[in-house]
């Protein structure tokens, strides 16, 4: 294969003008999908509209396809890129031109993904993050998997920083390859509310855009018929409620295990002698390295059912732009050893210290008085729905508020030692946060007028990617750890990426 000449501009592979073509029809697609299917519905009714015969259509759809072909094919010519020995050099554009240039030390992360799309044609895409703004991410949509591999290479190797950590290692061992069995237990153990709480929001969302066209079809009064729902009737209020609710945590837990499948497919991480690499991915394979200078915390996840099964997940967080590509940085489905070789890899000499701190019991009561809202808010909501007071569902709120408070309380505390802030939380995930001390960026010590009279205070703690709180502990403690924190980052000369 010849060898590409990085130091002169270049263009991505050829084929980057159908993986481009396809990616703006696919947002065209998505941005004015609703729109549509809206018109769609309105020239089925109107015969004012009979002029647009299905021959007209297609020329319309075609003439779209055209435009963006044209555009794509505009784009790749306008796409080119060059390394010096110092920085990423890259020029876009089709009617304003833009160049963007990123000094290698300040990139973050390099890594590759493929889609469905590009799967098909055997081409990889190459992504460049950054801790600064929008613009300084880079995506190149067409590169073979050995250019890109060495390009991966040239952007790493030869930064000018302090740190050998982020040279590219080309020996590894697979530490860790998911299996299908661990796969489908992680998905059946996920914390289902949050897949509930995306069903929902996508079923509101078709009704607010369809409601005339429901209201018309009157799909909701045979829905009513059809399940004998009857508003005096609590029996049958309560028993149509029950139906629908398992009927949604079915799918709710159908959802996360299919998308935990997807995202998670061929999960392996191979372990090279400064880094680590995760590969992953159905649809979309992704395949990044992880550097230990540039990991501003890690954060543990696991839950009782979790635990059961010996299942853990690993994510790391970066200083990055998109929140969404945090969600790479992510290893599902460890047990409790793999988990701690791997904290031992990235900070080296990170040590679980046995002593622990909790929060004042004053955290119980603002719990209690939070819960106590959201009661009082729900019994409004049942009241306007079903226009009577269903006083025994405070009941089961109750038993659920009680839990809710005992559990995070329970799994709330903090650990610091020379190096590290170690904080924990969670109400059905029990969450480990790990914070290298030098890389934190603000501390704030927050009270209210009421917290103040009982000499309590809470630590608000930001590094350039994650928020944590340490709430509601002794106020003199509070100041104690503010200035312990402040006098370890100013005194340690270490970057904080």
């Amino acid at each position: 294969m010849k060898t590409i000449d990085y130091t002169k501009p270049v263009r991505q592979s050829s084929k980057g003008v159908l993986v481009i073509f396809a990616l703006n029809a696919y947002k065209f697609i998505r941005h004015f999908f609703v729109f549509f299917i809206a018109i769609g519905l309105t020239i089925s009714k109107k015969e004012s509209f009979k002029f647009l015969t299905v021959g007209t259509l297609i020329t319309i759809g075609i003439i779209i396809l055209l435009i963006i072909l044209i555009v794509a094919v505009l784009r790749y010519l306008n796409f080119k890129f060059h390394l010096t020995s110092d920085e990423f050099h890259l020029s876009t554009g089709i009617i304003n031109k833009d160049i963007t240039i990123i000094p290698k030390s300040k990139i973050q992360n390099v890594y590759i993904k493929q889609n469905f799309i590009q799967q098909l044609i055997n081409v990889v895409g190459l992504n460049i993050e950054t801790a600064g703004d929008e613009k300084s991410e880079i995506h190149i949509n067409a590169l073979d998997k050995p250019t890109a591999l060495r390009l991966k290479k040239e952007l790493f190797n030869k930064i000018q920083t302090k740190d050998s950590d982020s040279q590219v290692d080309d020996s590894s061992t697979v530490f860790y390859r998911i299996s299908t069995k661990r796969l489908i237990l992680e998905g059946i153990s996920q914390n289902h509310l949050r897949s509930f709480a995306i069903i929902t929001s996508f079923v509101f969302g078709l009704y607010y855009e369809f409601r005339d066209y429901v209201k018309e079809q009157m799909l909701l009064e045979r829905f009513k018929a059809m399940t004998h729902f009857d508003n005096d009737s609590f029996i049958s209020v309560m028993i149509t409620g029950v139906f629908m609710l398992l009927f949604a945590l079915l799918l709710s837990l159908l959802f996360s295990i299919i998308k935990t499948f997807i995202i998670n497919f061929s999960l392996e991480v191979l372990e090279h002698k400064k880094t680590i690499e995760i590969n992953k991915g159905l649809f979309n394979k992704i395949s990044l390295s992880l550097t230990p200078s540039r990991i501003q915390n890690i954060i543990i996840k696991t839950n009782r059912i979790k635990a059961y099964f010996g299942l853990y997940t690993l994510s790391v967080k970066q200083a990055m732009v998109h929140a969404k590509q945090q969600k790479n940085f992510v290893i599902v489905a460890m047990n409790k050893q793999q988990i701690e070789h791997l904290v031992k890899k990235l900070y080296k000499t990170y040590e679980t210290i046995s002593e622990v701190y909790k929060p004042q019991l004053y955290y119980k009561r603002i719990l209690a008085y939070r819960m106590l809202i959201v009661i009082m808010i729900l019994n409004v909501v049942t009241y306007m729905i079903f226009k009577t007071n269903f006083w025994l569902i405070n009941i089961v709120l109750g038993l659920i508020s009680v839990l809710y408070v005992n559990l995070k309380y329970k799994k709330a505390y903090y650990q610091i030692d020379a190096d590290y802030l170690t904080v924990g939380r969670g109400f059905i995930d029990r969450v480990t946060e790990i914070f290298e001390i030098h890389k934190i960026q603000s501390i704030v010590i927050k009270q209210s007028i009421f917290q103040k009279r009982k000499q309590i205070a809470s630590l608000e703690i930001s590094t350039a990617s994650e928020d944590v709180t340490i709430p509601y502990i002794k106020e003199d403690e509070a100041k104690r750890i503010y200035n312990f924190l402040l006098f370890k980052v100013e005194s340690q000369d270490k970057d904080w990426m």
